[in-house]
């Protein structure tokens, strides 16, 4: 350890990506001390955070991150889901679910990651009171009684050697199977759905006019959401030797096969851009506290993107930690993070136990599902109860409604 004083914090958050960047953004203003250490600069092609996919964004995140101030900005690049169509491959149910019927002007709305990055360091950076170390690595995290130690590392960290910070709290935000969490002893269980999301946008020969659709396929969903500039971006959920074979595909070939699987609903694929994947995994840590950490965001769960909530689950971690943080006399103590976990709770396994399973569901082949599904979503298109629930999922599960999410700022 350095003879150096440690610059003293009353929470580090270690991970600079979307939720990470707006429990930060959240505390900023407030009396809470904060620093934030991310590895890469927001602006730079290798941040896996803020790469070429799209997010899906719930009004209910719509208005957390309008709280926080960034949502002016983001709005030039978010088109807005005014209907959603959710049909299964070889049956005849199908659903619709439209905002206006819901009276609202929109479902929620898709807007690129690097858009929403950007608008959240500028944020950051524009506020003097945040200690910022990016581009910065922690090196090293030694748990105490009363503060944790990290030494960080980077041309971002204080002198461009390196230096020490002493927080009362760190929060994990460094993605699925943190480092942190490990670290600490907080172990997760993974589960590997066998699957890959191939992602990529595409223009069509009619202009996207604000219906997504959600089509259930033998390999798994296929998501076509509306972009603002009128083009199509695709999560198309395959095997990982089918998706292999896809991505090796020229341009002319992929169309093709994509336009076999979704049909003709937004018309004639044109062009496809550049294809990216991933694998599908959900993750879910065991503890979202642990001595002196928290978790949030994708480092307490990381969800199957079927139903576009991980990110709207994440960002309610954050705001609900940030309110309790602007609260506490000591943000690492026991009671404080127990607080945050027991508040959590409902919401983290509601969200969870829907995505998986739809997963799940629209997995299974057992004799007589696919007929119960086809009966399920007609049945769902006919109750407007149902719609009502649905259009609110992205609100988050049981009466915890977060400040920020209420319009309220907390300092």
């Amino acid at each position: 350890m350095s003879a150096v004083a440690p610059t003293c914090v009353d929470v580090a958050i270690v991970g600079g990506g979307m939720v990470g960047a707006s429990l930060a953004l959240a505390l900023a203003g407030t009396r809470v001390r904060v620093a934030l250490i991310e590895a890469v600069r927001a602006d730079a092609a290798e941040q896996a955070s803020f790469d070429e996919r799209t997010t899906a964004l719930g009004n209910g995140s719509q208005r957390i991150l309008d709280t926080l101030g960034v949502w002016a900005q983001l709005a030039a690049h978010a088109g807005p889901v005014r209907e959603i169509q959710v049909s299964e491959a070889g049956q005849l149910g199908a659903a619709r679910l439209r905002a206006a019927d819901q009276g609202l002007a929109a479902l929620g709305f898709v807007v690129p990651n690097r858009q929403i990055g950007l608008a959240l360091w500028q944020a950051l950076t524009a506020r003097s009171e945040l200690e910022l170390r990016v581009p910065a690595r922690v090196q090293e995290v030694h748990f105490a009684a009363g503060h944790v130690r990290l030494q960080v590392a980077g041309s971002g960290a204080a002198g461009g050697a390196g230096e020490e910070i002493e927080a009362r709290l760190v929060v994990a935000a460094d993605g699925a199977l943190s480092l942190l969490a490990r670290q600490a002893g907080i172990a997760s269980v993974v589960e590997d759905y066998q699957q890959v999301a191939v992602v990529v946008h595409v223009a069509t020969d009619r202009a996207a006019n604000g219906v997504a659709y959600e089509r259930f396929t033998p390999s798994g969903p296929l998501a076509v959401l509306p972009l603002r500039d009128g083009r199509y971006t695709v999560v198309w959920t395959l095997t990982p030797e089918r998706a292999l074979e896809v991505l090796a595909l020229d341009d002319d070939s992929f169309i093709a096969q994509l336009q076999q699987c979704f049909g003709w609903r937004v018309g004639r694929i044109m062009r496809a851009g550049v294809r990216a994947s991933y694998p599908l995994r959900l993750s879910r840590a065991q503890s979202v506290q642990g001595p002196r950490l928290a978790l949030v965001g994708n480092a307490a769960q990381a969800l199957h993107p079927v139903a576009g909530q991980g990110f709207n689950l994440g960002l309610r971690d954050a705001a609900l930690l940030a309110e309790i943080l602007v609260a506490a006399d000591d943000p690492g103590a026991p009671a404080v993070l127990e607080d945050y976990q027991r508040r959590r709770a409902t919401d983290r396994r509601g969200m969870i136990g829907f995505t998986d399973g739809l997963v799940k569901l629209f997995a299974s082949e057992r004799a007589g599902i696919a007929r119960a599904r086809s009966l399920g979503l007609q049945l769902f298109d006919l109750l407007p109860g149902a719609k009502r629930a649905m259009a609110r999922v992205s609100w988050g599960f049981g009466a915890q409604t977060p400040r920020l999410m209420r319009g309220l700022r907390l300092g």
